[in-house]
């Protein structure tokens, strides 16, 4: 008898170049769930905007296919409904609410609504990829990534500080499974929603850069001309949020030129936001003008090409719910420093030189040894090839795919379950 086929949704509704992380890991979602077996009763249903899908299609293929979640619109979801919808059809949702200290005296902002598509599609269950989500009778998978919002408020205005709880403890209550991706952040959800320890599971991320293409002589060439970048640079990949710490950077970069004349030239990818206009400013009043790159958003390809370029790669993050850029390095055979907040520590193990981001004389001087030290940087490419080795987008799709069975309540095999018992390593 045919094993009945198992339909589910991907949350996919991003703009590529925007979303950062998260396009990152839906596209190695897609790409390791294209390669598993066709022959599988499952089938993966990426819900993306008509009008900004270009980013996901290449890497669509096998089990995989797109389904329209129409054009995008300002808040997820096809609709939005006020606080009476929630109370009557959703009670434990709406008592979660309620009980939240954070929003006891506040106007509850809508949550979003399916509109019915997956539910028409035939999705037994919804994996919710970022923390926007919408409420759905179908069973889920949520990432509320990290509660950065909790530990960092001077980031946020009392508003949106507000909205982000509503919406995470909503899709947290409302969720199956809460997936998270190390067990500081595991430790962290569970003790402030209060959730079942059960449901919260360790389900890992990989580098995405292991999916892009291999960059060539000729591309690492280009790379360089195109941002006139200099023979020697340390790199951060981040968007200039505030908590990313690049402030910090710029102030060690100029205490190594004040104090010790040495110079080292700093590159800076990512989207640029309005905090951006704060970074260009420091870098006037500190001089380093001729010695920092800010490319803004580059290509998969341009971003192979940089950490392969780098001499290190420094990650002075002031929260962070794991670290792409400390995988992606690793993979790609960067020396790394990275500062020791949240799970930092942990995923870095000895593959890294840890320091405190608060301590500009300390991230001065990681970045001085790696600067200096070749052999230093050999030893710790080595052990961040070893301790990253084990995270592969065909392994995340395996553990997801046990996890959507597990959900649609289909029996699991011995493979299933023996990678559902794996130590996540995170």
């Amino acid at each position: 008898m045919k094993t009945p086929e198992l339909r589910v949704a991907v949350d996919a509704r991003l703009r590529s170049g925007v979303a950062g992380g998260v396009e990152s890991v839906v596209r190695g979602l897609a790409s390791g769930l294209s390669r598993l077996d066709e022959d599988a009763p499952e089938r993966y249903l990426f819900l993306a905007y008509d009008d900004s899908r270009e980013w996901l299609e290449p890497t669509i293929g096998g089990p995989c296919s797109i389904i329209s979640a129409g054009k995008r619109s300002p808040a997820p979801g096809a609709g939005s409904r006020p606080r009476s919808f929630v109370r009557r059809t959703l009670p434990g949702v709406y008592g979660a609410l309620k009980s939240a200290p954070l929003l006891g005296r506040m106007r509850l902002p809508a949550l979003p609504t399916t509109d019915g598509t997956i539910e028409k599609a035939g999705a037994e269950v919804m994996h919710f990829t970022s923390q926007g989500a919408f409420l759905t009778p179908v069973p889920s998978i949520y990432h509320p990534h990290d509660l950065q919002h909790i530990h960092l408020p001077q980031y946020f205005s009392p508003r949106q500080r507000a909205i982000r709880e509503s919406l995470y403890r909503a899709f947290c209550n409302q969720a199956t499974t809460v997936a998270v991706t190390s067990s500081w952040t595991r430790r962290d959800v569970i003790e402030h929603y209060g959730l079942a320890p059960e449901k919260v599971r360790v389900l890992p991320w990989a580098p995405i850069v292991t999916e892009y293409p291999e960059p060539t002589e000729s591309d690492l060439r280009e790379t360089r001309q195109r941002f006139g970048i200099p023979e020697r640079f340390i790199f951060y990949p981040a968007q200039t949020w505030p908590h990313k710490n690049h402030l910090a950077l710029l102030d060690a970069i100029h205490i190594l030129k004040a104090e010790q004349g040495v110079v080292v030239p700093f590159v800076g990818s990512g989207f640029q936001n309005e905090f951006f206009r704060v970074l260009e400013g420091r870098v006037q009043h500190l001089g380093l003008a001729d010695q920092v790159v800010w490319t803004g958003f580059v290509s998969p390809l341009q971003l192979q090409c940089l950490y392969r370029l780098a001499t290190a790669v420094v990650v002075p993050t002031k929260f962070e719910a794991a670290s792409g850029p400390v995988w992606e390095a690793f993979a790609s055979g960067a020396a790394v420093a990275c500062s020791n907040v949240t799970s930092l520590p942990e995923q870095a193990g000895d593959a890294a030189i840890i320091f405190d981001p608060d301590d500009i004389q300390a991230i001065a001087k990681a970045i001085l040894e790696l600067w200096t030290d070749e052999r230093l940087r050999a030893r710790l490419v080595e052990r961040g090839h070893a301790r990253v080795a084990h995270f592969t987008w065909d392994r995340t799709a395996r553990l997801f795919r046990t996890e959507y069975r597990r959900l649609a309540g289909r029996e699991l095999s011995a493979d299933d379950r023996a990678i559902a018992d794996e130590e996540p390593g995170l």
